[in-house]
């Protein structure tokens, strides 16, 4: 089994920047494609960012240009950078592999973002 860690999420203002980390556990991490997934209250859970293996990054639309994934094999860590941040972007941040692993759902980590 493996088990993700979430943490760094706050309270931040629009326009700021926030910076959100995943632990992985488990010992096949480098073989993974890994994402970041969201979750607003009555909203489904959407993918906003994922990375492969090899380092081949995705995000969808409403945060490209905006949030940077990156992953570090070596510390089994998958960094989101998220700058510009926008009311929208409030919900809960989730982290999993992708496609993710349904039975391996992390607490998540609250990300607000209200002036």
């Amino acid at each position: 089994q493996v088990q993700f860690v979430e943490s760094g999420g706050g309270l931040v203002q629009p326009g700021g920047s926030l910076r959100l980390s995943c632990e992985v556990s488990g010992s096949i991490f480098s073989v993974y494609s890994m994402g970041w997934y969201r979750q607003a209250p009555g909203k489904q859970r959407e993918l906003v960012a994922g990375i492969t293996s090899d380092g081949n990054t995705n995000y969808a639309d409403s945060v490209k240009g905006r949030f940077t994934i990156s992953r570090d094999n070596a510390k089994n860590t998958v960094p989101l950078q998220m700058t510009s941040l926008k009311s929208e972007d409030t919900a809960v941040y989730y982290c999993n592999a992708e496609p993710p692993l349904y039975n391996y759902w992390g607490q998540g980590t609250q990300v607000t973002v209200s002036s």
